[in-house]
């Protein structure tokens, strides 16, 4: 991964949003594979997970299965791990990312921050390019959105 020190506007993305429900809430959809499964990636996909241990060193095994057929096996590590905070995970298997998502509360509405920091610049840019990953980004937020505002009716 790229220094903390260095300018890394050119390998990484990042999404700032607010959700329109509570802290609690945001970080239960976040943090239970049931509900994760529901809302993760973009729009057509569906998911499988094997495995999600929510600590340190835990693994995070996923399937997003595309809506033509193809299935996209991803392998995380949870770095941190502070409860209605923060997530840092290092998404191992390619393409290589760092991955950040911040939580803050607003009374019944939550921010969220999301940053990939890609192992370089030309990673990024080829993700971007092969699998539209800005683009999956924001329709992975508009998904989240959408299903924790379902939650809260």
């Amino acid at each position: 991964m790229q220094n903390e020190g260095n300018n890394t506007a050119d390998g990484e993305l990042r999404l700032t949003r607010v959700l329109n429900a509570p802290l609690e809430l945001v970080w239960e959809v976040w943090t239970d594979p049931e509900h994760l499964k529901q809302w993760w990636g973009p729009e057509g996909f569906t998911n499988t997970i094997s495995k999600m241990d929510l600590q340190p060193g835990g693994a995070w095994n996923l399937v997003m299965h595309g809506p033509d057929g193809t299935d996209y096996k991803n392998k995380s590590i949870f770095k941190e791990v502070v409860p209605f905070k923060k997530i840092v995970y290092d998404h191992v298997s390619g393409p290589r990312f760092l991955a950040t998502i911040t939580f803050e509360s607003r009374g019944d509405q939550t921010v969220i921050d999301w940053h990939m920091l890609f192992e370089s610049s030309e990673v990024f840019i080829q993700t971007v390019k092969t699998f539209k990953a800005d683009e999956g980004l924001k329709q992975n937020l508009d998904k989240l959105n959408l299903y924790v505002s379902r939650l809260t009716v």
